[in-house]
């Protein structure tokens, strides 16, 4: 039996854990989720209703369930003296780096996990999602129960946090697992001597995005769209600039953003003062059977990503490969592993962050020049199938675990 660790769950904006989950079980892995947060939507992906296994929520707050939390560590510290005190000096040493009270609150969350949701579970390895917060939980609840555990970084996650923290976690765990080369050579760089550092692409189902939206010429208003949270690190003011570039040049489009996030009131205002409110539809987080319909009508994808001013970036972004299985052509910036996938001319068009002219000059060629926008179509989806189809890739995962001994009999 696994443990999986994870931030929130279900995520809406986190399909490709869902996914996961759902295949290992698949392969006959054993799952029991431990979640750092309730839901957030009120609707979940498909994947979700497939999984079996059982979720678990710690508490969410240090303040609000301090007398819970105190009481399952002082009873876990009475009767593991020896783990409690080792876990409780590497939180010290921890806190003493970052000044953060949340470590103080993972080394809780961790012995409340511990001492009252572990035991009767059958769990032997403990698997966090993300290397801030739920690695931390992993980390404090390895020093408490002795169980290994294993963690897979992403994009924020890895280069949000303070690198000293990061390295200890990478140092201490048994395997670490990453989404992209860009990523893997960042970490390997945090501590060389560490070999067991691992890329696993996240991908995509490629069957449930499968059915192409194009086989027609693109016609004016042409449909462009994105998906994204909305925060700085998606680059989105470069793209609505880059419309007003194209409505500027006399070209007809519906622009359609799906997403939200903390910078949402600053970039629908931003809208406003480009004067492209009457082209645009900001539609909000969507299921999955809505995004599909919104692939099938786009002629374009777009994103603007870049590396925000706290050094948060992105990795793959997963809606770049669903708009590829449709078969809607994909302009990107050159950031982080984006060119793992998005290949100048053949699997898409990159531009430089922070561009709107050349962006504006992207979308065009992509829109009007039939020859690259085939070329690029066939590319993709080519692409995809090869290197991040999730059925395939998730045997490079399987594998690790089974090394670790941790499949059913």
């Amino acid at each position: 039996m696994i443990g999986y660790i994870l931030k929130g769950y279900p995520r809406i904006s986190e399909t490709f854990i869902s996914n996961e989950i759902h295949l290992l079980e698949n392969l006959d892995f054993s799952l029991h989720l431990f979640s750092m947060r309730q839901p957030r939507e009120s609707f979940t992906h498909r994947s979700v209703k497939q999984i079996r296994a059982q979720v678990d929520y710690l508490p969410e707050t240090l303040l609000a369930h301090l007398p819970c939390l105190l009481y399952h560590n002082l009873l876990l510290a009475r009767s593991r003296p020896a783990d409690y005190s080792r876990a409780f000096r590497l939180m010290l040493a921890r806190f003493r780096r970052t000044k953060k009270v949340a470590t103080i609150k993972h080394l809780f969350q961790a012995g409340y996990l511990v001492h009252s949701l572990l035991p009767g579970t059958g769990v032997r390895h403990l698997h966090a999602h993300f290397a801030h917060s739920p690695t931390s939980v992993a980390l404090f609840a390895n020093k408490l129960s002795g169980l290994p555990f294993s963690f897979t970084a992403h994009a924020k996650d890895i280069y949000t946090s303070d690198p000293r923290q990061l390295q200890e976690k990478i140092e201490l765990a048994e395997f670490v697992v990453t989404c992209t080369d860009y990523n893997r050579s960042f970490l390997r760089g945090l501590s060389p001597g560490k070999n067991a550092i691992y890329r696993i692409y996240h991908g995509i189902d490629a069957g449930f995005f499968s059915t192409p939206s194009q086989g027609r010429k693109p016609s004016p208003p042409y449909r462009v769209l994105s998906i994204a949270r909305l925060v700085e690190k998606k680059g989105l003011p470069t793209v609505f600039r880059a419309l007003r570039h194209l409505a500027d040049q006399g070209h007809s489009f519906r622009y359609t953003l799906i997403g939200d996030g903390e910078e949402r009131q600053a970039l629908l205002k931003f809208l406003h003062r480009l004067r492209l409110d009457n082209m645009c539809d900001w539609l909000g987080t969507q299921p999955h059977e809505k995004v599909l319909d919104q692939y099938r009508k786009a002629d374009l994808f777009v994103l603007g990503c870049e590396v925000a001013k706290n050094g948060d970036r992105d990795g793959i972004p997963n809606v770049f490969l669903e708009s590829m299985a449709m078969g809607v052509p994909v302009l990107a910036t050159r950031v982080s592993a984006i060119p793992e996938l998005v290949e100048n001319g053949r699997t898409g068009v990159l531009v430089e962050p922070g561009q709107p002219e050349a962006m504006a000059e992207g979308m065009a060629r992509l829109l009007f020049d039939l020859n690259l926008r085939n070329r690029v179509i066939t590319g993709a989806r080519q692409k995809v199938r090869d290197d991040f189809d999730n059925r395939k890739l998730i045997s490079n995962l399987a594998a690790l675990f089974e090394q670790a001994g941790l499949k059913d009999a």
